[in-house]
């Protein structure tokens, strides 16, 4: 029962990680180059740089912390970087971020999703891991598809589906 109750649960993170990485690039077909960096003001963030801060995230909390990676992160810069990256080029980062987590959640035993580690400031479980990445990376598609929505005066209609 344990081992079924840690496949949910892995699967459940990597179902919404999936989700959202499809969001994100529905999102950027609908952008050009230039609105991916648009910033609405100075204390706001671009899509581009929510992008980068996903890709330093993941890394930082599952490759690096779970997946004992090397990995060495600059959150600041995160949100520094004006439009160097093509929308391709920020997509191929994350879908690569995202498949190397995907390999490790995949891969974690009951052990290492109950050990507790210590990551950016915090001490937290595998368990917590996965979930803070489920809605971190969640919290930030949000954000993501309501600069989108705005940006372009569209429906994104992802739950078009269901009426």
């Amino acid at each position: 029962m344990v081992d079924d109750i840690q496949q949910a649960l892995v699967q459940t993170c990597l179902f919404y990680w999936q989700e959202n990485v499809k969001k994100t690039e529905y999102c950027f077909t609908l952008l050009s180059e230039q609105q991916v960096w648009q910033q609405y003001n100075t204390v706001s963030n671009s899509i581009g740089n929510l992008v980068l801060h996903l890709c330093g995230n993941i890394s930082q909390y599952i490759l690096a912390t779970l997946g004992a990676q090397g990995f060495q992160r600059n959150r600041n810069a995160e949100f520094e970087q004006k439009p160097q990256l093509s929308k391709a080029a920020l997509l191929k980062q994350l879908n690569a971020v995202l498949e190397a987590a995907v390999q490790i959640a995949n891969n974690c035993s009951s052990d290492c999703l109950l050990k507790n580690y210590s990551v950016q400031i915090y001490e937290m479980s595998g368990i917590a891991i996965l979930v803070h990445v489920t809605e971190h990376f969640s919290y930030h598609t949000g954000q993501i598809a309501l600069l989108t929505k705005q940006m372009t005066g569209k429906d994104l209609g992802f739950y078009a589906f269901l009426t």
